[in-house]
């Protein structure tokens, strides 16, 4: 495998090369510095980037980690406890070097739950930070699908109010509407269709109609196919089938008092209008005196 990088300085020949080209002795520079005696691999070798092997901000020891971890083949572990028995420099140093590089996009360290409730770390190293393989990817949780939200619940239609609610005639109109089902089991209705409903069946009732009409009209002609919205269609009946109101009826009159035979008191003998014998008003207010 021979991979170019425009980046890295260009390798310099061999030393062996060097002292064995003819008429070409070891020559040294004029100044010191780092002299590259590079040999081509061919096998067992990993490209790293300059971004990691000369970071700026990272340790020595952060460095050095992250070339062995890229080094390493799939599913090795390289959790806190099993570097620190590979090098010397213990768990401490260690575990700081991995946060740096997690700090600086080489390393992304998330905790899953396997199968069976036990809790594992997963390692995916990065060999360019910013840069996800498809093949990360596919170690990687995927985010769950979103869920599909409930369409809204349309609203019911309008219903009569009644002129006068009163309890009495709301707990009857409740009684017409939890009967329905009796009549036809596709009226089933909740508990919140049902209020909503109530005031139309009262406004009903209130018109001189019997809880029995009123069924009758909620329940006749009904549609042979399934009601997705019994409720609404209940509301819809109510409130355009509604009655007129009854006819205007006057107060009856009183009755006349009754008319009462003429007595004569046994007090004072005087007539007076009584259904009984007795003392007339006058005498019961103030009695005679026994003779």
């Amino acid at each position: 495998m021979d991979t170019r990088n425009p980046s890295a300085p260009a390798p310099a020949r061999s030393g062996l090369a060097e002292n064995n080209h003819p008429n070409r002795g070891h020559r040294h520079s004029g100044h010191g510095g780092l002299v590259h005696e590079n040999a081509r691999h061919t096998e067992r070798f990993t490209v790293i980037g300059n971004h990691l092997a000369q970071h700026e901000e990272l340790s020595l020891l952060a460095i050095g980690l992250g070339v062995h971890i890229q080094s390493l083949p799939k599913g090795a572990r390289v959790d806190i406890k099993s570097l620190a028995a590979r090098f010397p420099e213990g768990a401490t140093r260690i575990a700081a070097a991995l946060r740096e590089l997690e700090t600086h996009g080489y390393l992304r360290r998330t905790r899953e739950r396997v199968p069976g409730g036990r809790i594992v770390t997963r390692t995916v190293s990065c060999n360019r930070p910013g840069h996800r393989s498809p093949a990360a990817d596919d170690h990687s949780p995927s985010p769950p699908p979103p869920r599909k939200r409930p369409a809204p619940r349309k609203a019911l239609p309008a219903v009569p109010q009644p002129s006068s609610p009163a309890p009495a005639l709301l707990q009857t109109a409740t009684e017409v509407l939890v009967g329905l089902r009796r009549h036809d089991p596709r009226l089933l209705l909740s508990a919140t269709d049902a209020e909503h409903l109530t005031p139309g069946v009262a406004a009903w009732l209130e018109r001189d109609l019997t809880p029995t009409a009123v069924r009758h009209a909620l329940t006749s002609d009904l549609p042979a196919e399934p009601l997705r919205r019994p409720a609404a269609l209940l509301a819809h009946r109510l409130a355009a089938q509604l009655p007129p109101p009854p006819p205007f009826r006057p107060p009856a009159p009183p009755a006349p008092e009754p008319r009462h035979p003429l007595r004569c008191c046994q007090g004072c003998g005087c007539p007076f209008r009584s259904p009984d014998y007795g003392y007339c008003p006058a005498c019961q207010s103030d009695p005679p005196e026994a003779a």
